[in-house]
């Protein structure tokens, strides 16, 4: 542990988001083994991915930011609510403006800017789109070693690591299956599904970065982070997985999704 503290974090950064995108490389793999995903199964799996996001939003994201807060002497709550909120507005005016289409809708219900896309790009960019605020998450919490070179900050933005990497692998399986069903070969969904997290590490160093360059946005970079994953899960996620008969499935798997990632969060 003491040894990762001497480097760079934004090395750091960029290391465990692409930890994160290779787990959801080898969740995308599943296509090479199944045709199809099981409904209960699929409801299963978005709702442990929003209850490792809610999670994580809270214990890895808003909590630390709260505290550096009262550590400089400044209000807690502000920073943490001006991010959080700025946050989510962003992803509500990216929400609105890119082009994307959710899993099982037919291409005219696609949202953002009309556009004559092919409905596979469509698909990919809904799932790029909370990809997004995942790889800002980590890189951020990395960031913050850059002012406070602890061991706990470390451990912290580890456990946050693992934690969305647990959930990609889901996430990677919940894209190119589905994908492999509307008819695409086994290989081009993989590697829709796969590319759909390669903005995790892009978006993990830009966060690392800006923390570096900008000390004080730090509270505020976490709380952004926050916002944006929980806007994810309320938009996407708990809807696609609430779908069907089988809700308690879901609302089951955000549960453990939950209590695994406070579990890391705490424990480490």
């Amino acid at each position: 542990m003491d040894r990762l503290l001497s480097y760079n974090p934004v090395l750091l950064a960029l290391g465990a988001t692409i930890f994160t995108w290779l787990i959801t490389l080898l969740g995308a793999s599943m296509v090479f083994f199944f045709k199809s995903i099981n409904k209960k199964v699929l409801n299963s799996m978005l709702g442990f991915a929003a209850g490792v996001m809610i999670a994580a939003s809270f214990w890895s994201l808003l909590k630390p930011a709260i505290e550096m807060s009262e550590k400089s002497g400044s209000l807690p709550w502000a920073p943490a609510l001006i991010g959080f909120l700025s946050g989510g507005a962003f992803l509500f005016l990216v929400d609105k403006l890119l082009p994307h289409l959710h899993m099982g809708l037919s291409t005219d219900k696609a949202e953002g800017i009309k556009t004559s896309w092919q409905r596979s790009v469509l698909l990919v960019l809904a799932i790029t789109l909370h990809n997004i605020p995942e790889g800002l998450a980590v890189g951020v919490a990395f960031g913050a070693l850059a002012n406070n070179p602890d061991a706990g900050v470390l451990a912290g933005a580890i456990a946050l690591a693992i934690g969305i990497g647990l959930q990609n692998f889901p996430e990677g399986a919940a894209v190119s299956i589905p994908l492999r069903r509307e008819g695409f070969s086994r290989l081009k969904a993989f590697n829709f599904g796969q590319l759909s997290g390669i903005v995790e590490p892009i978006a993990g160093v830009i966060g690392a970065y800006l923390v570096l360059t900008i000390t004080p946005l730090l509270p505020y970079a976490l709380s952004f982070a926050a916002g944006a994953m929980i806007f994810v899960v309320v938009e996407q996620l708990i809807p696609e997985s609430q779908t069907g008969n089988e809700t308690d499935l879901s609302t089951i798997g955000a549960m453990l999704g939950f209590a695994i990632m406070m579990l890391l969060d705490v424990s480490l």
